[in-house]
């Protein structure tokens, strides 16, 4: 473990200066009517402001009808109690811009909001920001009920072969092929991809690079893929916001912090269709080579409902991801609690964590799952036993602690599936409260301290250990390992 890493909470990032001039959108000649498109007269008032020097761009209560917007520096746009601000899902309306998206960088659609190497950024306020991801994303049919189904599908759009997904529109529905195409041709041109623009969806806010942002107050709802994501960016303050997609939205993540230095989420609400706050940092290849570490994170007070994870660690986490605190969160009805994931061909280190005083209720899978398989569940690593060689491709997570957690209702209290040539090392879990199905199982893991668990589990025995070395358990009553 690095000797230099901090071993407490972190100096809070540094806030955006703002300067005092105020602008409003209005003056521009924008128009909150919902019918009227309003793109250029917004996108001059930050362009103005900026001219100026920088200050806050108001928008006031209204439905402001818009096309992506590029932030500026030392702008702070202010969404007004009563805005709603309605990003128009028409893919012709959305240039393609180089961007990063799961971990690999490429052209997507701008985002609607779009910032790239910009120093003081704000968006404040109690509005709504939609991103009209219904105009974008697919949708699987195991996740609608019939009437649903029939409704999507008789609004329009597109079918793929099997009849099991649906498109917003034939372009989107080949778009993925074209892509495939073009990549195995190793075409680069942004024309080329013109064809797949329906399909490349973008995050409904990417920030990359930049320094000093700050997120404070408004809704961020209804992305076309993830929806905050600030990539490669210092000094970020993200708190009092609420982030909400659809359930069964694709790749509906709520906020996917990439490769960022000194971050601190608090105070925020997710109820989204995949992970709701997740930890990233570039996946194989490109991920290693950038080597840029997702570290000095703070998350505390958040409160979660649904999501494929709470708080998440990976996939995407080949530059690393380190010094992360997380407390006093709240996980209600979400797939998975606290969730650390990857897989082989990632390689990256995951070190010094600290996760304490969660509180979980109907968690539909595991509690905390450590899971180097991605499947991602309980059942799905297939054989686990297979050892393959150490390379910088073999992902590895060490040193972590999790402290007082309560998990009420779960299939799983606590997993670890580690790597037979990379067990999981170093874990504590000191406190640890638990009513599920299955007790804790521990499969590939070296150096494990369970002190102070109380587990109510229906499957005996409550502790199941395979390939694991160095289990301690400690004032943890009639708690009992079994296994090899």
């Amino acid at each position: 473990m690095d000797t230099n890493l901090q071993t407490d909470k972190y100096p809070v990032p540094e806030l955006p200066q703002i300067p005092g001039l105020t602008v409003n959108v209005t003056d521009y000649g924008a128009s909150g009517d919902g019918m009227s498109l309003c793109t250029a007269a917004i996108q001059a008032a930050i362009d103005a402001c900026a001219g100026d020097g920088g200050g806050r761009v108001v928008i006031p209560a209204g439905i402001w009808s818009t096309g992506p917007l590029t932030l500026r520096s030392r702008i702070n746009l202010h969404l007004e109690r009563g805005a709603l601000v309605q990003f128009d899902p028409d893919y012709r309306l959305y240039p393609l811009v180089t961007s990063h998206y799961e971990g690999n960088s490429g052209w997507r659609c701008q985002a609607p909001l779009d910032g790239d190497r910009l120093s003081d950024v704000a968006i404040t306020g109690e509005g709504i920001f939609d991103g009209g991801g219904e105009g974008w994303r697919p949708v699987k049919r195991f996740k609608m009920t019939a009437q649903q189904w029939r409704a999507l599908t008789d609004s329009g759009g597109a079918l793929d072969e099997p009849g099991e997904i649906w498109w917003p529109s034939r372009e989107a529905l080949e778009g993925e092929a074209v892509c495939k195409a073009l990549r195995a041709k190793g075409e680069i041109s942004a024309e080329a991809y013109l064809p797949a623009r329906a399909y490349l969806r973008p995050a409904l806010l990417s920030l990359r690079h930049c320094v000093r942002v700050l997120l404070e107050g408004p809704t961020f709802q209804n992305s076309p893929a993830w929806c905050l994501h600030p990539l490669g960016c210092e000094e970020v303050t993200i708190r009092k916001v609420q982030v909400r997609n659809p359930w069964y939205s694709q790749n509906g993540d709520g906020l996917d912090l990439e490769s960022c230095t000194n971050a601190l989420v608090e105070f925020s609400t997710f109820d989204v269709g995949d992970d709701a706050i997740c930890l990233k940092s570039g996946k194989d290849e490109e991920g290693r080579r950038m080597g840029l570490p997702c570290q000095y994170i703070t998350v505390r007070h958040c409160t979660v409902y649904h999501g494929h994870g709470g708080v998440v660690i990976g996939s995407e986490m080949s530059g690393g991801v380190r010094a992360v605190r997380v407390s006093d969160c709240v996980f209600n009805g979400t797939d998975i609690g606290l969730r650390f994931k990857s897989t082989r061909g990632r390689g990256g280190v995951v070190e010094d964590i600290v996760m304490e005083n969660i509180l979980m209720k109907d968690i539909v899978h595991e509690g905390v799952s450590f899971h180097l398989f991605y499947a991602g569940v309980e059942g799905s690593e297939g054989n686990d036993d297979e050892v393959y060689p150490v390379t910088e491709e073999t992902p590895c997570f060490r040193d972590i602690t999790l402290k007082n957690i309560v998990c009420s209702g779960a299939a799983t209290a606590l997993l670890v599936n580690g790597l037979p040539e990379m067990p999981l090392a170093n874990l504590t879990v000191d406190g640890l409260r638990a009513a599920a199905r299955r007790g804790i199982i521990l499969r590939h893991a070296d150096g494990i301290l369970l002190n102070d668990v109380e587990l109510q589990a229906q499957a005996m025995p409550p502790v199941e250990t395979r390939h694991c070395r160095n289990v301690t358990i400690t004032n943890s009553g009639a708690l009992a390992a079994s296994g090899q």
